[in-house]
């Protein structure tokens, strides 16, 4: 009857309407449908396109990302998938696949001799990774993907989309992402007094933290938070001095993504400058890692940011500590 009492409460809090959604539209890829369809993709680094008509479902695409085969198998298409850039660390365990190898490291052999219908593939930049250049230059279509940089997780979400209409399932794709939106939408939070939130663990002596316009800040907004030192209007992480991340620390509510720790005891020998910093929460994304460590948030969270905004949610607006077995992603780091 208590929990039923704090699930209602939760609710209450969150039942205000949202405010309209702004940048759910994905930026930087396109679908055009007609006698042939058109998937085309759109770089942010100068707007160039990219154009892949489709004359039949593909049966055999290469993937780059593991959100990729998520997109993939959301639509049914776990078959499709013949290669994968860091097979091992897949959490999903019906890819039947070959490893191609990695983004400095990549098995052009395996690639060539897969003879895929598509490579998908991503880039940081505007300059075109070495790997995608000598694949065009073999004959092996590649196609650029820039969903890392959509700043809204409807946006990221919605290439499943691009995927659908890559293998002919278009249709199911459309099912598939608006019940997502649907249920994103419905999760959203708009508490009157927004929780302070403490991002990641230092990777050496720099401290990563999403920016304003990222769509892991927009996450935690819409669960009712604030990322604390996120850099208005920017998408990518900015990196501030474990001196800062312990000043913005004494304001925090809630330390979510602690690396793979599990304990405080833990964060303390990782990071002893907060061995006395009591956040009154900490959660961490790694409920759900495969045997080689590969977690799945980045993986099939990908399409489900639905998901993870509902494990936000509880996490920052119950004021009661929340139990892992009742989160999806996320785990509470143990006292």
């Amino acid at each position: 009857m208590k929990k039923i009492a704090i699930l209602l409460l939760i609710a209450l809090s969150c039942s205000r309407p949202a405010a309209p959604f702004q940048g759910e539209e994905a930026r930087f890829f396109e679908i055009a449908e007609g006698e042939r369809t058109a998937v085309v993709s759109v770089s942010p680094f100068g707007g160039q396109r990219d154009t892949l008509f489709i004359e039949k479902p593909l049966g055999s695409i290469v993937c780059a990302s593991s959100s990729y085969v998520a997109c993939l198998s959301a639509v049914g298409c776990d078959s499709v998938v013949t290669g994968v850039s860091g097979l091992r660390y897949l959490a999903n365990d019906r890819i039947k696949a070959v490893e191609v190898g990695y983004d400095y490291a990549p098995d052009y052999e395996a690639v060539l001799k897969l003879r895929p219908d598509l490579v998908v593939a991503y880039a940081t930049s505007a300059i075109v990774p070495e790997p995608v250049s000598f694949l065009r230059r073999s004959g092996i279509p590649v196609l650029v993907l820039y969903d890392h940089l959509e700043t809204h997780p409807l946006a990221r979400a919605s290439y499943v989309r691009l995927f659908g209409a890559l293998t002919g399932r278009l249709k199911e794709a459309d099912e598939f992402y608006g019940m997502v939106a649907d249920a994103y939408h419905k999760a959203v939070c708009t508490p009157e007094i927004r929780r302070k939130v403490l991002v990641n663990l230092p990777y050496g002596d720099r401290w990563f933290i999403p920016g304003g316009s990222n769509w892991f800040t927009r996450l935690v907004e819409d669960a009712g938070g604030q990322v604390l030192g996120a850099a208005e209007g920017e998408s990518s992480s900015s990196v501030v001095s474990l001196e800062t991340a312990r000043s913005l620390a004494g304001e925090a509510d809630v330390w979510l993504n602690p690396g793979l720790c599990r304990t405080r005891e833990e964060i303390a020998r990782a990071c002893p400058v907060f061995e006395n910093i009591d956040i009154p929460k900490i959660y961490n994304n790694i409920k759900r890692l495969g045997p080689a460590g590969g977690n799945d948030f980045w993986e099939s969270g990908a399409v489900r940011p639905d998901l993870i905004l509902g494990d936000m949610v509880r996490i920052l607006q119950d004021d009661a500590p929340v139990p892992s077995d009742s989160l999806y992603y996320y785990i509470k780091v143990a006292d």
